[in-house]
């Protein structure tokens, strides 16, 4: 018999209790209209295509699109602050419903006085925070909307095992991971900053969460009284907003934070299992995990449904990333790039061309603007190998160990940060400059030989590094289920030399597609809200015929 720890016990209890949670419903609950909601699901899959997000943001991304649209609307002109009305957690309740990202007749009528009262707790504290000169009150909006578009979330649906998996890494990983003293003196940390690094990167590792629901996560872990303050406490939390928004950036921008993620990301598979084999049958999961050949097979189960299920995300993933950035390149090109080459470019004259909309364009241009980016998010796809032998031999090791009641854990100590000096450092920016330019140059004159319009250069770079960084970070995710170290050879050597500098400016773009993404914000400010005003017409209109027809 295995026996298993105190805090793998305390995790199957608490998924008793959620699955318990599950079978006792509420009795009144909230019911849109069919057909509205068909209409209003039908474009929520359109702007997933065009704004596409990972999965498992989808619905936080919608509330937060929701909230800030319908806050807009309460702006006082006068003074910039917001009118804090009584009316809105309702219709952003039922918008959410109808969209598809929350079940029809299953979230209760109470939930509305609940997420009104975080809509008025969001709208205090942006009201009342006292000005700020290096941080300004559409940056605060904008942080304080996405934190409270997670608490909405989690308040319609509580996620009550992905937290009680989370506490149950975070716990384990916090008392494992070690710092050497040379850190602790040199960089000054505190074992209070280390575990705190901890927490935020088991949420990184484990579910892929993104900074807003980890900056939310990170709120009610430094105050334990965020979710149901005294009017006191948020008059205190309006004055020191600032403040608290400076040390949460401050944590979640940590150079400690890519050493202990990278021991996160190695070993969040056996805490992934153990989720996945207790929820499966959380009244059963001590009885079977307490026998070893029993646990080991649940181990290897659940290993190969996730290795299932992660070929069909990153297949997803590769397929709408590059479906968005398509389709913002052909509109790019249709916008932009003909008009320009139509009245400041001249065709060379060949045979290979092809006439668009008026403008005479060399057939290989527009072959490589549209076929190129695809290409390569191909073959960055399907290239990307499944785990080494070995894998599955080292992950049911460590889950066993993970889950038993061990007195000798393994710790994973940090040693050292790597400090270059500036001579170093200097040349490393060198030889990183030369990449770059050979990189960029490589491009460029292959770009040439298909007779590219000068000005289209740059749209293709850019086009092309957004892709790759995608890509890189698909491939990334195929990882997540390998806890064996591979070595790189020469050619990944060389291959990073060309390829690094591009991926950098792939990401330094991604950060600003995410805040300046033209066709959301087209979409938000000419569909959004008239579509939304369309769709809760007819729900009304609906309504309107049921109670006729009951009249007669």
């Amino acid at each position: 018999m295995l026996t298993l720890s105190q805090e793998t016990k305390k995790l199957i209890e608490v998924y008793k209790k959620s699955e318990e949670g599950i079978s006792s419903k509420e009795e009144a609950t909230i019911h849109v209209d069919e057909v509205a909601s068909r209409v209003a699901s039908f474009y929520e899959k359109i702007r997933g295509i065009i704004d596409w997000k990972e999965e498992h943001l989808l619905r936080r991304s919608a509330i937060e699109r929701s909230l800030k649209r319908r806050l807009f609307s309460k702006i006082n002109i006068a003074t910039g602050s917001f009118i804090e009305e009584k009316v809105l957690a309702e219709p952003l309740v039922l918008e959410l419903i109808r969209s598809g990202h929350f079940p029809n007749d299953e979230i209760g009528e109470k939930k509305i006085h609940k997420v009104q009262k975080i809509i008025d707790k969001y709208l205090y504290l942006i009201n009342h925070s006292p000005s700020d000169k290096k941080n300004s009150r559409i940056q605060l909006y904008q942080w304080l909307s996405s934190i409270a578009a997670c608490e909405i979330e989690e308040t319609l649906t509580p996620s009550l095992k992905e937290k009680a998996l989370i506490d149950y890494m975070h716990q384990s990983l916090k008392e494992r991971v070690k710092l050497s003293d040379k850190i602790i003196r040199e960089e000054n940390i505190t074992q209070e900053d280390k575990d705190i690094q901890v927490y935020i990167n088991v949420q990184k590792a484990l579910f892929d969460l993104d900074y807003s629901v980890i900056g939310y996560h990170l709120l009610k872990y430094k105050n334990s009284d965020w979710s149901s303050p005294s009017q006191e406490r948020i008059e205190s939390i309006g004055q020191n907003i600032h403040k608290i928004k400076k040390e949460i950036e401050d944590s979640l921008d940590s150079p400690l934070g890519s050493k202990i993620y990278q021991i996160c990301q190695k070993y969040n598979t056996p805490y992934s299992i153990i989720g996945n084999i207790i929820e499966e049958d959380p009244a059963s999961a001590e009885e079977r995990m307490s026998k070893p050949e029993i646990f080991e097979n649940s181990i290897k189960e659940k290993y190969n449904s996730r290795l299932k299920t992660l070929k069909s995300r990153l297949s997803r993933a590769a397929f709408y990333s590059t479906l968005s950035i398509f389709l913002t390149n052909i509109l790019a090109l249709i916008i932009l790039e003909i008009p320009l080459s139509k009245f400041f470019w001249k065709s060379p004259g060949t045979t290979h061309e092809i006439e668009v909309f008026n403008t005479t364009l060399p057939m290989g241009f527009l072959l490589v603007t549209i076929i190129v980016p695809t290409l390569l998010m191909a073959i960055l796809v399907l290239t990307i190998k499944p785990p080494g032998r070995g894998n599955l031999e080292k992950v049911v090791m460590e889950t066993i160990k993970i889950a038993s009641d061990r007195k000798n854990k393994d710790s994973y100590e940090i040693k050292r940060f790597r400090k270059r000096g500036p001579i170093f450092t200097a040349i490393i920016s060198l030889i990183y400059f030369i990449s770059f330019v050979l990189s960029i140059g490589i491009i460029f004159l292959g770009l040439s030989l298909v007779n590219f319009p000068p000005f289209s250069y740059l749209i293709f770079i850019i086009f092309l590094s957004l892709i790759a960084f995608a890509g890189s970070k698909i491939r990334l995710k195929a990882k997540e289920l390998e806890m064996i170290d591979e070595k790189d050879g020469f050619l990944g050597t060389l291959i990073d030399f060309f390829a690094l500098p591009i991926l950098s400016l792939g990401k330094w773009l991604s950060l600003r597609w995410k805040k300046y993404n033209i066709i959301s914000v087209f979409f938000n400010a000419l569909v959004d809200m008239p579509l939304s005003i369309f769709i809760e017409f007819i729900e009304q209109w609906r309504f309107f015929l049921k109670e006729k027809k009951e009249k007669l």
